[in-house]
């Protein structure tokens, strides 16, 4: 089908925020006030963060603050992939915490367990489906690395499931599928707004007083407590867990380890049972595919087709706006790649089409740390992989702020940094660079050119 065609009526704007049952947004802070911990954000890692601090102190004071409505921004336009993973998967954390790694992958799945049975305890509606997620190889180059990440799992006890060119198509029928890794139990599929509006349910449930479009413009050293500045008023608390993501952070130091990356999506319109039945996807796992540009897709619960990825975007300066959230030429390349993927699918069309910035680091995972004499905490750079790993960082951030020694804050992951990026300009040179090579690897059966080799071996790169 011609993409345009495809999507001539699809909405500008995130399907998950496009429906009704969201919930009317708390009032605005308009006085002064005083708190034991103010929670700046409210998207998962905020959310997370205040929920599980009442959970474990429930005469605590919690103050959350959102500058415009909850879940607004990444939790409500991501793909809705909650995966285990607290390193962007295993590859990247064999690469950088080996030694680690075997207690990295414990704790990610008692995570995701733990997000499930939270799901269940405050009867959030979600959409919780623990699916587990297919890696498909579409290039010969591929299929290696799908048995190195098969040979390391097993090597860590996990029993991922290889499937050859006739077992892959026979769970998900594409003529690009030469082979796959299915990890079974490793990711649920949700429903992100509804998940991050529940969440707010819960907080709300739990005593969080909650305020959104309350933007929290500084915060500063006010003795015994730090004062969080917003717009009508001031919040006094005597502990600040900041989940921010990329946007202007509050610390200036956070602005040499991050880069906002725009990411884009397409949904489809429900698939009606025939043209379900033509790619078949009994199963539901979600799906990404092998290469360096990769795309992840997913069904709802209404069988629409989530199609995202391929581009990843930074715009020279770092720059955050929001006509970034639309950029027609990457929705035109992924429907044409939709549809090579899905040729049985030829006439279904497009309902909404959206974009999101991504806080990413050079490593690729978060990062921690504290300031203002350990009484403000954060947890950021998830680079795409945030809907389940937000709630072990928010778990962090909490540990930190009671000066507590625990299995997570021993963890080399939490007590070091990303290699920070390069100031500008040299930053927009080098992060554009890397896209150009990170294509030409994909164009060129994976071979990674001297930029790319040098970049891996100090530690400092692009993801896409």
């Amino acid at each position: 089908m011609d993409p345009l065609k495809a999507l001539a009526d699809a909405e500008r704007t995130p399907y998950w925020l496009d429906r009704p049952g969201a919930p009317e947004p708390s009032p605005r802070l308009t006085n002064d006030t005083t708190a034991d911990l103010a929670v700046i954000g409210g998207g998962f890692s905020g959310l997370w963060t205040a929920l599980m601090a009442k959970e474990r102190d429930p005469s605590r004071d919690v103050v959350l603050l959102e500058g415009k409505s909850i879940g607004w921004a990444a939790s409500g336009r991501n793909g809705g992939f909650c995966a285990a993973s607290l390193t962007h998967g295993l590859l990247n954390g064999l690469a950088r915490w080996p030694d680690e790694l075997p207690t990295l992958e414990r704790l990610g799945q008692e995570n995701l367990d733990e997000i499930e049975a939270t799901v269940e305890r405050y009867g959030i509606r979600c959409s919780f489906e623990r699916t587990g997620e297919m890696n498909v190889a579409t290039e010969e180059w591929q299929l290696e690395g799908l048995r190195e990440a098969e040979r390391a799992a097993r090597d860590l006890g996990s029993e991922p499931v290889y499937l050859d060119r006739d077992q892959v198509r026979a769970e998900v029928n594409s003529p690009t599928y030469l082979g796959a890794l299915w990890e079974r139990d490793a990711v649920a599929m949700v429903d992100p707004a509804r998940l991050a509006w529940g969440l707010r349910d819960a907080c709300l449930r739990m005593g969080v007083r909650v305020f959104e479009h309350t933007p929290a413009r500084s915060v500063s050293d006010a003795g015994e407590r730090l004062d969080v500045v917003t717009p009508h008023g001031t919040v006094r608390a005597r502990r600040v867990a900041l989940g921010t993501g990329v946007f202007p952070p509050l610390l200036r130091r956070l602005r040499h380890f991050l880069v906002p990356v725009y990411d884009y999506v397409l949904m489809t319109e429900p698939l009606p049972d025939h043209k379900l039945a033509e790619i078949g996807w009994r199963n539901r796992q979600g799906i990404g595919d092998s290469a360096n540009q990769f795309h992840y897709y997913r069904l709802t619960d209404d069988n629409r087709i989530l199609w995202g990825g391929y581009d990843a975007v930074y715009h020279n300066g770092g720059l955050i706006k929001d006509g970034y959230d639309q950029r027609d030429a990457t929705f035109e390349k992924l429907a044409r790649n939709f549809f090579t993927t899905f040729p049985q699918l030829d006439g279904v069309r497009f309902t909404h089409r959206w974009g999101g910035v991504i806080d990413t680091c050079s490593r690729f995972a978060a990062f921690y740390g504290t300031a203002y004499r350990s009484r403000l905490a954060y947890a950021v750079g998830y680079t795409g992989l945030g809907v389940g790993a937000t709630r072990f960082g928010a778990n962090v951030m909490l540990d930190l702020l009671g000066g507590e020694s625990t299995e997570r804050t021993r963890l080399r992951m939490v007590r070091t940094k990303p290699v920070p990026f390069p100031p500008e300009p040299a930053r927009s040179g080098v992060i554009q660079l890397t896209r150009w090579s990170i294509a030409r690897a994909d164009a060129h059966e994976g071979r990674r050119n001297l930029w790319l080799r040098t970049l891996d071996a100090m530690g400092l790169g692009f993801d896409s």
